[in-house]
């Protein structure tokens, strides 16, 4: 079994570039890249930003865990995560997540992708401030 794994969190922007290059291999039939972005509005209000803020130890054992739970819970024979969260000042339409994912099938891929993205929102020590024009 196969299964690889990269888990970060940056004081600066994230590139998916480096997400591709880390998932692409012809062992997998299919791969999923999810980017969070930063939306114009929330709320019925407008958003010029948002700043991250984490406990950055602990951010990285959660997403430790769930990437491990991921394994347990769906059994892969073949496997690769990447997740990366930005820290700090995100603007307008720039990337604040990345998680990449690529398994034998689609199924595997999406349902992998969907579990690890619904657990880092519920669990992981990541708080944000949506900055609103007019503030």
């Amino acid at each position: 079994m196969l299964h690889t794994k990269i888990i970060d969190i940056k004081k600066n922007s994230i590139k998916i570039s480096i997400a591709e290059e880390f998932i692409k291999s012809s062992s997998y039939g299919a791969s999923i890249i999810f980017t969070g972005t930063v939306r114009n509005q929330n709320n019925n209000r407008s958003v010029i930003g948002i700043a991250y803020d984490s406990h950055d130890e602990l951010v990285i054992k959660s997403f430790e865990e769930i990437y491990q739970e991921s394994q347990d819970k769906f059994k892969f024979e073949n496997s690769t995560v990447f997740i990366e969260h930005v820290k700090g000042h995100v603007k307008l339409g720039e990337t604040s997540i990345i998680i990449a994912v690529a398994c034998k099938h689609r199924a595997q891929a999406y349902d992998l992708s969907r579990f690890i993205i619904e657990e880092i929102k519920k669990r992981s020590p990541i708080w944000k401030k949506e900055h609103y024009e007019n503030e």
